[in-house]
């Protein structure tokens, strides 16, 4: 018992730590929350549990709740409240669920302490979202859910969650009356108390709320999101066809309208009496006529809205794809064509951004096609001549290649930018950095100009070394150079996912890598990259060894550290992976 409540206390720590930073609380008062609810925990792991000493606990949360808004308004700090008041809602809610799980009677009780939580905090969607759900599932009262999510709606007419959530509440309620109604069909029982209207069973009252939602908030994105939320319901095909039909309707100028629309391609099963693929090769086939659909929708795209937003979404497709494992020789070719296709027409087009060309060039070299990624990365350099990326990407390829002409080269970056000094202290002889240097021909004044081009410490150096120790040593070598460079702050972002593709390259690709790679890149990004979360997610639904019931305890760690648009962002693509997009 002693190490669920110690667990249960360490949990806090973060939203502890953050009221103390912020001058919310003192050390003192910390320390006195922590006693506290040490106490509470003791009460209600007991072996004889006691009705009041959960009230109490929760009580007690409510209390803190009221006390941090009334000094958040006393000091005029309004931030950080993701992290310190949702995580609150979030233990009050696990709280209710083991009570109402005790005493089934006590669930009316749970309802006026929600009610009185609305009354202070009526600001907080994600409490009236929460009091909904509980209505719902918990009371089974669809009715009261109903009432909360209107009387949320008025507070906030204009939040995303409560219209997505609230929708997907309707649509679980005409479900649940679809399949009473089947069973009193099949059980041949009197229909005479079943006096649902045909709308209702139908989702009538969903597609309402849909229509209501899109006229109030704006944008491909939240569309998208419902279209998401109503696939999950086999019987809203007219609902779902609507929303689609409208999608296209209203946001043709929309990249994402196109990008949703040719993705769904991937998804159309063979037409019914077409002899289904059994045999690899069969299926590669099929996989690949599917992929030639959705280039096909992305090409139309790109004619019709010519933007660097659209291309970066076609790229971007064509990338995932040919990231994805095969077996079939011809169909890795086939994607790695449609790739390369695709880089050259918008580079053609002047609709290459910076990062776009460094993929470009990151492709190329993987394929060990030195000649074209110099070609590449001096094509960006010549759209780009005033860019540190630019410039650090050429450099990297000449370095790479041994090209005779390195120095002339460094000499023409140093005339576009304006080097800076670099200290010698970092790199003494026996470095790892000047390890590789050495073995790579490279001096170390080639170092130091690579350095004075980067403008941020060394982050793009990082980058660069991981590469040259997989090419040159493979993944033992990269994973040492990993090791030895990971408390070295700041990093990139794409440091962590080169160390992650470098582990999905291995056979076998070992999960508790991943876990650690995606762990380290977390307490880097956590609290603005929502591609990390979904994309750890998705590792472990997809890997031979991944844990499933890991997500849950994810997603509640991203909605706890993802801050602003970054969380609205992850619930919308963990909305959109559980539709299967």
């Amino acid at each position: 018992m002693a190490e669920i409540i110690q667990e249960r206390i360490e949990d806090r720590i973060p939203e502890l730590e953050q009221l103390e930073r912020i001058g919310l609380f003192s050390h003192a008062e910390i320390k006195a929350i922590i006693k506290k609810a040490s106490d509470l925990e003791y009460k209600i792991q007991r072996r004889t549990l006691i009705k009041e000493d959960f009230i109490n606990y929760v009580q007690y949360e409510i209390n803190l709740l009221e006390l941090i808004q009334r000094r958040r308004a006393r000091i005029k700090y309004s931030f950080k409240k993701d992290e310190i008041e949702y995580s609150i809602v979030h233990r009050v809610q696990g709280i209710f669920g083991r009570a109402s799980a005790k005493w089934k009677g006590t669930k009316a009780h749970l309802s006026k302490i929600f009610s009185a939580m609305l009354a202070i905090h009526s600001n907080k969607p994600a409490l009236w979202i929460m009091a909904a759900k509980w209505e719902m599932e918990d009371r089974l009262s669809s009715e009261s859910a109903r009432q909360l999510f209107l009387r949320a709606l008025r507070f906030h007419p204009e939040c995303p969650k409560l219209y997505q959530e609230y929708f997907r509440m309707e649509l679980m309620h005409a479900e649940k009356l679809r399949k009473e109604k089947q069973e009193f069909e099949k059980a041949a029982m009197d229909m005479g108390s079943f006096d649902h209207p045909e709308e209702i069973l139908k989702g009538e009252l969903a597609r309402i709320i849909y229509k209501n939602s899109v006229s109030k908030i704006k944008g491909a994105e939240f569309h998208v999101s419902l279209l998401s939320i109503a696939q999950l319901f086999d019987f809203a095909k007219d609902l779902q066809k609507e929303i689609y039909d409208d999608l296209q309707a209203l946001h043709t100028d929309d990249p994402l309208t196109w990008d949703y629309v040719a993705r769904r391609e991937l998804e159309i099963e063979s037409q019914p009496g077409e002899e289904q693929p059994v045999s690899k090769q069969a299926k590669a086939v099929e996989v690949g006529r599917r992929e030639e659909r959705c280039c096909a929708v992305y090409e139309e795209a790109v004619k019709t809205l010519p933007t660097a937003a659209m291309w970066k979404c076609y790229i971007n497709f064509c990338l995932e794809r040919f990231s994805k494992k095969t077996s079939s020789v011809p169909l890795r070719g086939q994607r790695l064509e449609r790739t390369m296709l695709a880089f050259r027409k918008a580079h053609e087009l002047k609709l290459l951004s910076e990062a776009q060309y460094k993929q470009w060039v990151d492709l190329l070299l993987r394929q060990d096609l030195f000649k074209e990624a110099l070609q590449v990365a001096e094509a960006g350099t010549d759209l780009f001549k005033d860019s540190e990326t630019m410039w650090q990407m050429k450099l990297q390829v000449l370095i790479g290649s041994k090209s005779p002409d390195i120095a002339m080269h460094f000499e023409e970056a140093f005339a576009h930018l304006k080097p800076q000094a670099i200290a010698h202290d970092d790199y003494s002889q026996d470095s790892p950095v000047r390890i590789e240097l050495d073995y790579r021909s490279v001096s170390l004044d080639d170092l130091r100009a690579i350095l004075a081009v980067t403008g941020a410490s060394s982050i793009t150096l990082k980058e660069k070394y991981l590469d040259w120790a997989y090419r040159s040593g493979g993944y033992k070598k990269a994973r040492t150079v990993f090791k030895s460079l990971q408390e070295s702050r700041p990093f990139s972002v794409e440091f962590f996912r080169k160390m992650i593709q470098f582990e999905k390259e291995q056979d076998p690709c070992k999960m508790a890598n991943l876990r650690e790679y995606y762990e380290r890149a977390l307490r880097e990004f956590g609290s603005t990259d929502s591609d990390l979360w979904m994309d750890y997610i998705k590792e472990e639904l997809s890997h031979p060894f991944g844990r499933p019931e890991n997500c849950g305890q994810i997603y509640w760690r991203a909605m706890k550290m993802l801050q602003g648009q970054s969380a609205e962002l992850f619930v919308a693509k963990h909305a959109m992976h559980q539709a299967g997009h």
